[in-house]
């Protein structure tokens, strides 16, 4: 018997026997149909939280629902998603950015079918999706890197940060080249999510500080706060601070989240410059040219704007705290 698809009232009987304890060969016998029917249609309709009818059946449909809506989409439309597939934006941003254009679109779940399919037959899309890993997770009681002179807990911080009610309130970080032999200094900005980036030669104190000032100088009135972590190479927060006339702050130690949009800007260069990376190898022109492609790419969290857009189209620029 070949594959066929099953009603709403034939889910219901799958979920009883699962629950009697029927082996799926008896399930496909009692209902008369192929046990390959039985083992496709918990695999795929299974949720979190096991096999539910009900579920089972709405992902059924929407599946059904998006093959129809694919006979829709025109040629024209594929063509623009595999371009902006190779500008590197994600599946999500192109389908959101589209429809609140008023252009033709594919749910962003067709979109990734049409990425596979493309890999199938050979194609390269696949390679511009955001690589994602697990990342490890370090331990530890103590901050065994030293004590930073005159820091400013990020407790201190004003609420307005956390919030992001305002434009100017940075996080910053480095990303380390192979064999840590220099680094890229990662800036972004909290509600906009504008990046910088800056290469250095070397990972130290004044390398870093001196990054940092030319990065945010050109931006300074839009700088209020600047958050990192416990790095030493942020010894020299005191001159950067001055130079910006902004406040610096630190996180507490092995607590990420407290700069969560960093880390996550992180892993967005990464897409271009991985793990193992010789950054010797690499160019100014090629990490301007990577935050460049970030900032012009929209996100979802913006309302499928660009960080440039909101940054550099903000009414307002907020007191000093």
């Amino acid at each position: 018997m070949a594959y066929q698809q099953l009603t709403q009232v034939q889910r219901y009987q799958i979920y009883a026997f699962l629950k009697a304890g029927f082996f799926q060969s008896a399930i496909a016998r009692e209902l008369g149909v192929d046990k390959s029917t039985i083992s496709r249609e918990l695999k795929r309709n299974r949720g979190q939280r096991g096999y539910r009818p009900i579920q089972a059946q709405h992902l059924a449909d929407s599946r059904r629902q998006a093959k129809k809506n694919a006979t829709r989409i025109t040629t024209q439309t594929w063509q623009q998603v595999d371009a902006l597939l190779k500008q590197d934006w994600s599946p999500e941003q192109i389908s959101g950015t589209l429809k609140q254009q008023g252009q033709p679109s594919a749910s962003h779940e067709h979109i990734y079918q049409h990425i596979y399919a493309d890999k199938h037959q050979g194609g390269d899309l696949h390679k511009h999706l955001r690589c994602q890993k697990q990342r490890r997770k370090r331990y530890g009681k103590y901050d065994r890197r030293g004590q930073i002179k005159n820091r400013k807990s990020i407790d201190e911080r004003p609420a307005a940060v956390a919030n992001k009610e305002r434009v100017g309130d940075w996080e910053i970080d480095t990303i380390i080249g192979k064999n840590h032999q220099q680094a890229i200094v990662s800036v972004v900005e909290r509600k906009s999510k504008l990046t910088r980036l800056a290469k250095v030669e070397r990972k130290t104190e004044a390398a870093v500080q001196a990054a940092v000032i030319r990065l945010l100088k050109p931006v300074a009135a839009w700088v209020h706060t600047i958050t990192a972590d416990n790095g030493k190479e942020f010894a020299g927060h005191e001159a950067i601070a001055e130079a910006l006339a902004a406040k610096f702050y630190f996180a507490h130690p092995y607590h990420s989240w407290e700069r969560g949009l960093n880390e996550n800007t992180n892993g967005l260069v990464r897409q271009y410059f991985p793990k193992g990376t010789d950054f010797t190898a690499i160019t100014d022109h090629q990490v301007q040219a990577v935050a460049e492609r970030l900032n012009k790419r929209p996100r979802k969290t913006l309302g499928f704007q660009t960080p440039n857009h909101v940054f550099f189209n903000s009414s307002t620029v907020a007191l000093r705290c």
